[in-house]
């Protein structure tokens, strides 16, 4: 059954099924922004043998692991069931119904007063090994949209595109470029990652490579027809990869039927295994700079997967140029010249704490 959590400004729902945070609803500037996608398909529609998690397809989830696995695309935590159990006021807390390599996992989704952002986290206790990982968050661009990140080492498609025989991908497969807004396509030109749609009627996967650098990582989704703007926030030392999922009636076969449009993933992880070449590498290009290509769990302790998000007016329209967080102020600037100034949990991310948090056991649960 879905369950609702709110506070002033802000509204999620939550369904146990699949742990997807299925709804996310900002009031901001007397205007309601509502920017996840959903699937335009029922439940019925989705074939047998398709991942159980095609026939509840909105929203956010996580991914644990990221990708192909033994438990269907993406993972049990993508597939199976959550147990919401008792939590602070502001916060929903659920318990995924089966371990993961060992680990026992807990989603937590927290909403503030006046805050535009959904604060979420994993925790696993215990558990033995590394696995890729990704949140999964899917905006609704029906009116295509401006793409902007912070610093990137470069971008990277997959070993084969997503679809071979019964649908199309703009891009080209495997390849590996520095610049955005030259990425090479299957027809020899280039393609803009920074506007959304890249083509029509293609299904296409790419991620970039967080600058070790970076302090902050920050996606900026515009809508210029709707007039406001979606982000995702994250800790670059622990998940240095945005992945791009481009969904835009590429595939052909059911539930799909060249029908899902207008859908951008902006997947947050650490998943090595999906860059077509860098994976191949010995030492991979990641391992080499220091930054983790997967989550590895601590038998004897807890991983804490930490990542905001959230969406506030934008009228202007204009293109992000940078998100600067300072204290518990978060700027978000335009590129020419709009500014906005956010209430953020400043520390909550954990920046500048090296790899994946331990934070402080409050694992007194009743699970």
């Amino acid at each position: 059954m879905t369950q609702s959590l709110s506070a002033h400004g802000i509204r999620i729902d939550f369904s146990p099924l699949g742990g997807v945070l299925q709804h996310m609803e900002v009031t901001d500037e007397g205007a309601t922004i509502a920017p996840l996608h959903r699937a335009p398909w029922s439940a019925s529609e989705v074939p047998a043998g398709a991942p159980p998690h095609q026939a509840w397809l909105a929203g956010d989830f996580l991914a644990a692991p990221f990708g192909p696995s033994a438990d269907g695309l993406h993972g049990h935590p993508a597939n199976g069931g959550w147990r919401v159990v008792p939590a602070m006021p502001g916060t929903l807390r659920a318990v995924l119904d089966r371990a993961v390599q060992g680990a026992t996992v807990i989603k937590e989704l927290s909403v503030q007063d006046g805050h535009p952002f959904v604060y979420q986290r994993h925790l696993f206790i215990g558990g033995t090994g590394s696995l890729p990982v990704a949140n999964h968050a899917m905006v609704a661009l029906p009116n295509g949209g401006r793409l902007s990140f912070s610093r990137k080492r470069w971008w990277e498609t997959l070993a084969e595109p997503l679809e071979t025989s019964h649908g199309r991908s703009r891009l080209a497969y495997p390849r590996r470029a520095e610049d955005a807004a030259d990425f090479p396509a299957a027809d020899g030109s280039t393609v803009n990652l920074h506007r959304y749609p890249w083509g029509d009627a293609h299904e296409d996967f790419v991620a970039g490579i967080e600058d070790p650098a970076s302090r902050l990582g920050w996606t900026a989704v515009v809508r210029p027809a709707e007039g406001d703007l979606f982000l995702s926030l994250r800790n670059p030392a622990q998940l240095p990869m945005t992945m791009l999922w481009h969904s835009n009636g590429g595939r052909d076969h059911a539930p799909w039927n060249g029908r899902h449009k207008g859908c951008l993933g902006v997947e947050e992880g650490a998943a090595l295994s999906m860059l077509g070449l860098s994976s191949r590498e010995t030492p991979d290009p990641l391992t080499a700079a220091g930054q983790p290509g997967q989550m590895t769990l601590d038998p004897q302790g807890t991983v804490d997967i930490r990542h905001v998000i959230g969406a506030i007016r934008w009228p202007s329209g204009q293109s992000v140029a940078g998100v600067m967080l300072e204290g518990d102020l978060l700027t978000v600037t335009g590129d020419w010249g709009a500014e906005r100034t956010l209430p953020l949990r400043g520390g909550w991310l954990g920046i500048g704490m090296p790899g994946a948090q331990k934070p402080k056991p409050a694992l007194d649960l009743d699970l």
